[in-house]
């Protein structure tokens, strides 16, 4: 397995955005909007790869002063519980913090928070409502790179 970037003008990308559909748009109705894929163009995108074959990806938002938001988080079904999301999630925080970023959060799906807890992320505030199911805001400071 190798993780890694990908831009939204690479085949990866169009790979990613299939997986992303399928794992996270698909079981709740819905689908992709141009503003959604016109978010992307700004955003970074990393990609855990067996060859030319995408196991899992996410996407890094800049929040501003300091922060990076995780979104579209998506392991495929086939790999899932094999540590993939969570060697993509702790190459993602390597990054962030690499290009100095202080804090990283993502809203997770409620079935998402004991992922997250046990990478060190904290729940803030109280259950909302995102695409229909509950999420949690959750962050995570990350230290200095050394």
């Amino acid at each position: 397995m190798e993780i890694k970037l990908y831009s939204q003008s690479d085949t990866a990308y169009l790979l990613a955005l299939l997986l992303r559909y399928r794992i996270l748009r698909i079981p709740l109705g819905l689908t992709f909007s141009a503003a959604d894929l016109a978010r992307d163009r700004a955003d970074v995108h990393i990609g855990a790869f067996s060859g030319e074959e995408i196991l899992a990806t996410l996407t890094l938002t800049d929040s501003g002063h300091g922060a990076v938001q995780m979104r579209q988080v998506a392991v495929d079904d086939a790999v899932q519980g094999r540590g993939i999301g969570k060697a993509l999630a702790l190459y993602a925080e390597e990054y962030a913090r690499k290009k100095g970023f202080t804090l990283i959060h993502c809203h997770a799906r409620a079935v998402a928070v004991p992922f997250y807890k046990a990478l060190g992320y904290e729940t803030i505030g109280d259950e909302f409502v995102e695409v229909g199911i509950p999420h949690y805001h959750m962050q995570k400071r990350l230290g200095a790179v050394l």
